[in-house]
């Protein structure tokens, strides 16, 4: 993302089932988070929302429900980023 924006060096974009989804994954990142010792420097829309956005710095993790995930288009709006898939 650097190349593009000046802002973070990568989006993280993922999917949830429903808002309570939304939550319990970012609780999850943040829970994570907190075991090395990181921060979220900035939250939004975490409490009962279909988008919540993490700020950690050089990332940006985006949490989605599926259809606000595709009304956005975020993968579309930044096509041009390279792209690093992630296999669980």
């Amino acid at each position: 993302m650097r190349k593009l924006v000046n802002f973070c060096d990568y989006f993280v974009i993922c999917s949830a089932d429903s808002d309570r989804h939304v939550a319990a994954i970012v609780n999850g990142i943040e829970d994570g988070l907190s075991k090395l010792d990181l921060k979220v420097r900035h939250k939004q829309g975490v409490n009962v929302s279909t988008w919540a956005l993490l700020d950690l710095g050089d990332i940006v993790v985006h949490v989605f429900e599926g259809e606000a995930r595709q009304f956005y288009g975020l993968e579309h709006l930044w096509q041009d980023a390279p792209k690093i898939k992630w296999n669980k």
